[in-house]
């Protein structure tokens, strides 16, 4: 296993696309359906990634990425952020919040993988 993941989205399809995309790159995947529930989720266990989209209820996606900053033991850890929000602006808040990257829906499998590759590469090179 390359590490464990948490995807963060309200759309199942997305979810699902995304998962898939990350299990089949070696990745532990699990699932929240919004900023509220993955915010619960990271105090409970510890992740190695977050990929979370932007707007969702009851908390997007910015204000998690800022929540995960102040959270002990997750001041470091990755997060990327995909969204249909595609302006310069919305990257610029992504980036503020904490964000490592940010890419935009629909995010290409090889994209999205080479990303969590490249953001916990002593993991997956097995250190």
């Amino acid at each position: 296993m390359n590490g464990k993941v948490l995807v963060v989205d309200d759309s199942k399809v997305t979810r699902e696309m995304h998962g898939f995309m990350l299990q089949s790159g070696g990745y532990e995947v699990h699932y929240a359906i919004n900023g509220s529930e993955a915010s619960a989720m990271v105090l409970a266990a510890k992740f190695d990634l977050i990929v979370t989209d932007v707007n969702m209820p009851q908390m997007d996606g910015y204000e998690l990425s800022r929540r995960i900053r102040v959270t002990p033991g997750y001041e470091s850890t990755p997060i990327i952020m995909v969204s249909t929000e595609a302006e310069a602006k919305d990257k610029t808040r992504g980036f503020e919040a904490g964000v490592n990257v940010f890419l935009v829906k629909p995010a290409r499998p090889a994209n999205l993988v080479a990303n969590a590759r490249m953001l916990l590469g002593s993991l997956s090179d097995g250190k």
